[in-house]
């Protein structure tokens, strides 16, 4: 728990408390000019418990003026702000899925289903596997988002994986920017194990990052790079729109790729690469890495802000100052006319 300071919701309450240092004075004035008794025996009394006694007769008073403090503050109703951190304490691996969303990822050699289809629902199930891993979301094609950070929340994962769509970006393949940002992602993790999951199916084209560089960078950090090639290559079913009865129809695009480049990415960060052909194989890919990882203890970022009422407790002393003053005035501390 992480206190945030102190701040008062009421604070022109606290113009109450003028009125202490007026009753101290007031209580001195009158202490000043009550009669006194003067007896040849009083420098003896002086020296007794009964002289120490009196020189507290004020006590009954003060305890009460201190309760009057207490109400002034509790009226201005103090607030403590604190910052609760979720602890997730368990082991676990940061991981940053980098998803490619250029045009080529909408081919239909995944039947029935086209490409980034098939990665989605891959992605989701591999996320609700593992619940005690944080996953962050990076998304690109010829510029490269962060979609989701990294999180433990995988009903927000979901929800966000589950409206990607093809053509919100700028159409291309920015491979070495797509690893920059999600590099950025785990820039501050103090995770033991971090890696970058790649899911593409192409060539860089469109970086403004060399995917190398990024690599050499990924190293000097400590992430290891797994690249998963989508698909093949070369000419693949693409839909092209539909037929006179509504049928989706399909014709032959070819979609270049760059296994070595990929290749190149995972030996450079400790990583390994797959390729994947279908959904099976995906998963295995996916798994994987997991295989590559070792685990270790991480928290979860998300913290709740808190806003902790004091005056209750304030209000509890102030009931007490004031009995306790009342009960010294009835008993050795009692003043006679």
């Amino acid at each position: 728990m992480i206190g945030e300071g102190l701040t008062f919701a009421r604070p022109w309450a606290l113009l109450l408390l003028l009125a202490v240092p007026l009753a101290l004075g007031a209580l001195a004035l009158e202490r000043r000019r009550a009669p006194r008794l003067r007896h040849p025996r009083a420098a003896l009394l002086a020296r007794t418990g009964r002289g120490a006694l009196a020189r507290l007769g004020a006590l009954p008073q003060l305890a009460v003026i201190a309760a009057l403090a207490l109400v002034a503050l509790a009226l201005a109703r103090p607030q403590g702000r604190e910052r609760a951190p979720r602890s997730a304490g368990v082991e676990g691996i940061d991981i940053v899925v980098a998803l490619d969303l250029s045009t080529s990822m909408a081919a239909t050699d995944f039947a029935p289903r086209d490409r980034l289809h098939v990665a989605k629902e891959v992605l989701k199930d591999f996320a609700s596997r593992r619940t005690t891993d944080r996953i962050g979301l990076v998304v690109f094609a010829r510029e490269a988002y962060t979609q989701c950070p990294l999180t433990l929340d995988r009903g927000m994962l979901r929800a966000l994986v589950d409206a990607l769509r093809i053509g919100v970006i700028d159409d291309g393949t920015a491979i070495g920017n797509a690893v920059a940002t999600a590099l950025n992602r785990l820039r501050e993790s103090d995770a033991k194990s971090k890696a970058i999951v790649l899911l593409t199916d192409g060539d860089d084209n469109a970086s403004q990052v060399s995917p190398l560089e990024a690599a050499e960078l990924a190293r000097a950090l400590g992430v290891r790079v797994f690249p998963i090639l989508v698909g093949t290559g070369g000419l693949v079913p693409f839909p092209s729109g539909t037929g006179p009865h509504g049928e989706p129809r399909y014709e032959l695009r070819r979609i270049d790729v760059n296994p070595e480049l990929l290749r190149e990415l995972a030996r450079a960060t400790g990583g390994t690469y797959a390729t994947a052909t279908d959904r099976a194989s995906l998963e295995q890919g996916l798994q994987g890495v997991l295989d590559r990882m070792e685990k270790s203890r991480i928290l979860d970022a998300a913290v709740a802000d808190r806003t902790t009422e004091l005056f209750p407790a304030l209000l509890r002393s102030a009931f007490w100052l004031a009995a306790l003053g009342l009960l010294l005035a009835t008993t050795r501390w009692r003043t006679f006319p």
